[in-house]
């Protein structure tokens, strides 16, 4: 059944949501020494945004043109991104970590009429390079009056616009309703894994569905409280927002990834969306805290994370708890899981994991604790969210069911492929590309490799491109294999697995700084470098151990021969995982070519 929506367009859903709602809470922003919220209703971020939009359009901003965003996660980011949709604009993403020159080709490559910076570091980013930009607005200022393109600050532009509704009140009901389902309204360039980026043309039709489809779900709803760190350069982000904006959750936006945690406690979230790296590092956290605090402390908690997980399976399979169980699980979190249900604010009725494979174990220890991770799977060519598990509807090692209408069909050599209203355009400027990117009959290559089964559960094995091939002829899954690693051994930040055209698999392992640090602690490895303990054979001896439990799980021509630990973990600025936090293989296996020689030295009889 197709999925109706009701909505023209994103600004036409924005501005029926600030009618319905006018006096419900919106977005919130940390107080000024984090101990609190402040909050904004549907009618103050209406009023704001309809006056940038007015603004933009006096500078010159039209229908479909691009407004360029280049700033880390905060209210103002959200602000600015439906103000320019409000003004027909389409919003063209930057990553606040994007380098001067991928940032400057980004906004020159689409056409970008004005750039919104963060502030004026992010600003110079496109200093020297020629742009279409006519403006540049900084969040946080002051402008600089004498630079080119000329500058203002967002409140600057809040006021111009606010002086033209003086003047023509009826300009944004006007703009809105020449703005329609097939229009352009966002141009996110995909970080990708080689080359430039390319940018992904995404329509207000794909976004409203993507909001109304959210609802159906049940993991939304207008009484949670979600708490918004992700990076809304991302496709991730921009879907949870249209989400917010149909169903009207009250969101707390909050970029600083280093205070999370500690703002958890305050904010109390009944809903987070997260990358898998925030899971693993509260995994890894939990794990060897425990395992540090040794004696009874450790025992009571291994037994209770086998209580969890027995109990787990029985869900999984369907089956009843036995009454010795519900016990046991009673007793388990009371001692164990609540603290961890505590950390993480207390309340969390729903955590979606996204945007790269989440380990099963760590999924089942989750789980385990009583805060199931419903795991999801998109693109940022089909508007991020695709399929979710549900919670009444949960498969671990699966990322759910297809949302709403969309269409799924597993290619004759594995490869997902999608067809529906949140599926792009196209490529920006790149026909060659975007024909490259869909069947002769019209569905997307998704480029992954997955399973569909009886019940619409999709399973993702991996990335098409990234199926290692060995000189042996057997094909190798990295990411299934990295993500076991990780749920393993608790001291892991990165795994690259390496073996194409290779006669034998390794692995490149970078480790978590705070984690090996706390391990080291006690020993006479503390208060050494982070490079240092890296470096130690006591390291080696330790993550050697876990290399074998690892192997245990694996097919004979999967296993880890050999492995080098890693002097720093891996890097966006060295070009070696992306925002995202994708790993980028080519640039891994470049960078760190020594290391990968040496584990590959005498592996071949020399001629």
């Amino acid at each position: 059944m197709a999925l109706e929506v009701p909505y023209r367009s994103i600004p036409d859903m924005f501005f029926k949501r600030v009618a319905a709602t006018p006096n419900g809470q919106a977005f919130a922003i940390p107080n000024a020494d984090d101990t609190g919220m402040v909050w904004f209703t549907w009618a103050q971020v209406g009023e704001r945004a309809s006056a940038i939009a007015a603004g933009l359009h006096d500078l010159g901003v039209g229908l479909e043109d691009r407004v360029a965003i280049l700033s880390g996660t905060r209210f103002e980011w959200v602000l600015a991104d439906l103000s320019i949709n409000c003004a027909g604009a389409a919003t063209t993403t930057v990553y606040p970590t994007t380098e001067p020159e991928d940032a400057g080709y980004i906004v020159a490559n689409s056409g970008s009429k004005v750039l919104i910076a963060e502030n004026a570091k992010q600003a110079l980013k496109i200093s020297g390079i020629d742009t279409d930009v006519t403006h540049v607005v900084l969040i946080d200022g002051p402008a600089d009056a004498g630079a080119t393109p000329p500058q203002m600050t967002l409140a600057d532009l809040e006021e111009r616009g606010a002086a033209v509704l003086r003047e023509r009140p009826t300009l944004i009901d006007e703009v809105v309703a020449s703005i329609g389902p097939e229009h352009l309204a966002t141009l996110i360039y995909t970080s990708g894994t080689t080359g430039r980026p390319k940018g992904v043309q995404l329509l207000h039709a794909g976004w409203t569905w993507e909001g109304v489809a959210q609802e159906s779900l049940g993991l939304f709803e207008s009484t949670d409280l979600q708490y918004l760190w992700l990076p809304l350069s991302h496709s991730f982000g921009k879907t949870l927002l249209c989400g917010i904006v149909h169903v009207g959750v009250p969101t707390y936006v909050d970029g600083r990834v280093e205070k999370l945690v500690d703002m958890l406690s305050v904010v109390q979230p009944t809903l987070m969306c997260a990358a898998p790296r925030i899971f693993e590092k509260v995994y890894n956290k939990t794990v060897t805290t425990a395992l540090g605090a040794g004696g009874a402390k450790a025992k009571i908690f291994g037994w209770a994370v086998g209580v969890g997980k027995q109990k787990v399976a029985l869900d999984q399979a369907g089956k009843p708890i036995p009454g010795g169980l519900k016990l046991k699980y009673t007793i388990a979190e009371k001692l164990v899981f609540s603290k961890l249900q505590t950390r993480l604010g207390g309340r969390l009725r729903v955590l979606v994991s996204g945007s790269a494979p989440l380990s099963r174990e760590i999924a089942e220890f989750f789980a385990a604790a009583n805060l199931p991770i419903m795991e999801g799977y998109g693109l940022t060519e089909s508007s991020a969210a695709n399929f979710v598990n549900r919670l009444d509807k949960l498969k671990i090692g699966t990322v759910g069911l297809a949302l709403g209408d969309l269409e799924c069909k597993i290619d004759s050599d594995g490869e997902v492929l999608l067809r529906g209203r949140p599926v792009m355009r196209g490529y920006h400027d790149l026909p060659k590309e975007t024909a490259e990117a869909f069947t002769e009959d019209g569905w997307l290559r998704t480029g992954d490799i997955g399973e569909l089964d009886s019940e619409g559960f999709l399973k993702i094995t991996d990335r098409k491109k990234d199926l290692v091939k060995t000189s042996g002829g057997k094909y190798i899954a990295p990411s299934a294999i990295e993500g076991q690693f990780k749920a393993v051994c608790p001291y892991t930040s990165q795994a690259v697995v390496v073996g194409q055209a290779r006669n034998f698999v390794t692995m490149l392992i970078s480790l978590d700084e705070d984690a090996i640090k706390g391990w080291a602690a006690g020993t006479p490895l503390e208060g050494k470098s982070y490079a240092e303990i890296c470096a130690a054979p006591e390291t080696e001896k330790m993550v050697a151990e876990y290399v074998q439990q690892l192997n245990g799980k694996l097919n004979r021509w999967e296993t880890i021969k050999k492995f080098a630990i890693l002097p720093r973990d891996l890097s966006i600025e060295a070009g070696e995982i992306t925002p995202s936090m994708k790993i980028k293989r080519r640039s891994v296996e470049a960078n760190f070519a020594e290391q990968i020689d040496k584990m590959y030295a005498g592996s071949l009889a020399q001629i």
